[in-house]
């Protein structure tokens, strides 16, 4: 069976609050590419290329790179999943969103072809669910308490907050947050690199009365040192999300001792055979490792929820719901309840484009 043809789609996804906000910047909707891989018997498999400022992905050059790449696509075999990443790993350099969305309709494809549903392409799944971390937008210490009282209500019971730079203030919102939620909810704090070592150490420091769990990506990107620094002062994990922005960043980071833990993402990584790759980096490291904030649409969540299923070495819940503070979202097929995602039904990704009214 080969690849026939593809198509891309634009969409833009408005966020429920357009000043949700985390490095002190508003991202007011998420934009993205749909990407279709279509067999010869007309079988579709999709992905999702979301078009992250952060990542330096633009959602035209995100199509521009899918053009390119799917065009040598077509004709190859369907079933060779391997050969074809190669082929694509070798065309694009960088653009790991866009290789992310490649990598997932190869995948998804090839298991709706099989009928089969695509954790089992993975390695089959070890759980049937995956528990649920919600984030918390930078706001106010009243209103990110408020935030967090809604979310628990909902019956979250793993909240992560976006933290600006600002020690004295990042401490009054977790002591706000923490007041507010109670002892029985668990508590990750984000500043997205925005401290320098030295005071990220002394937010570290002043976390520990509040129980926090990890401190996420605390120092730039490119701070090794500083990291280290952080890791080895903290008595609260440390875990890299810009840092460990593929798996052979993540071995480097592993191999230096830089940090505790990784927040894995598919398209920050470049797709599910990357964050595998990595996961298993993780483990043998024996640094902990969860699914970082696949913020976009369910079907972007819906890939990194099989993935999750398949991890046995995942060591907090994971970041796959953020997809319920989007609007117009044109899949379905995911919920959430008690705090918990659990598998969809069906071959390959198991989500569904919504019906039309």
């Amino acid at each position: 069976m080969r690849i026939l043809a593809y198509e891309i789609e634009h969409i833009s996804l408005p966020d429920e609050d357009p000043n949700w906000k985390f490095a002190g910047q508003a991202y007011p909707t998420n934009d993205a590419c749909i990407l279709t891989i279509i067999a010869e018997d007309g079988t579709r498999g999709i992905g999702y290329a979301a078009a992250f400022p952060h990542l330096a992905a633009t959602a035209l050059g995100v199509e521009g790179a899918l053009q390119r790449i799917c065009t040598g696509l077509v004709g190859r075999d369907v079933m060779a999943i391997e050969g074809n990443l190669r082929f694509v790993n070798g065309a694009l350099v960088g653009n790991h969103p866009a290789k992310a969305a490649i990598d997932c309709a190869l995948h998804d494809l090839k298991a709706r072809l099989l009928e089969v549903p695509l954790y089992e392409l993975l390695g089959g799944k070890v759980v049937d669910r995956i528990a649920i971390c919600r984030m918390l937008g930078l706001k106010a210490p009243h209103e990110m308490a408020e935030r967090a009282q809604r979310l628990v209500d909902q019956g979250y019971r793993h909240l992560k907050l976006k933290v600006g730079g600002e020690v004295r203030d990042d401490i009054a919102r977790l002591a706000a947050v923490r007041k507010q939620v109670g002892d029985a909810v668990r508590l990750v704090a984000d500043p997205n690199q925005s401290y320098r070592a030295k005071d990220a150490i002394a937010f570290a420091q002043r976390a520990v009365d509040y129980d926090v769990d990890i401190i996420e990506q605390p120092v730039r990107t490119d701070d090794l040192e500083g990291l280290r620094h952080v890791t080895q002062l903290s008595s609260i994990a440390i875990e890299a999300d810009e840092s460990a922005y593929s798996a052979e960043s993540t071995y480097r980071l592993a191999a230096t001792g830089a940090i505790d833990a990784v927040s894995l993402k598919v398209p920050k990584m470049g797709g599910l055979r990357a964050v595998q790759t990595a996961a298993r980096i993780c483990e043998v490291a024996h640094l902990g490792c969860r699914m970082g904030a696949n913020v976009g649409s369910q079907l972007l969540a819906a890939h990194a929820l099989h993935l999750a299923v398949t991890l046995p070495n995942l060591t907090y819940a994971c970041e796959l719901a953020e997809f319920q503070k989007l609007l117009n979202d044109p899949f379905e097929g995911l919920t959430v309840q008690d705090g918990y995602l659990s598998l969809p039904e069906g071959p390959g990704v198991g989500v569904h484009r919504r019906a039309v009214s």
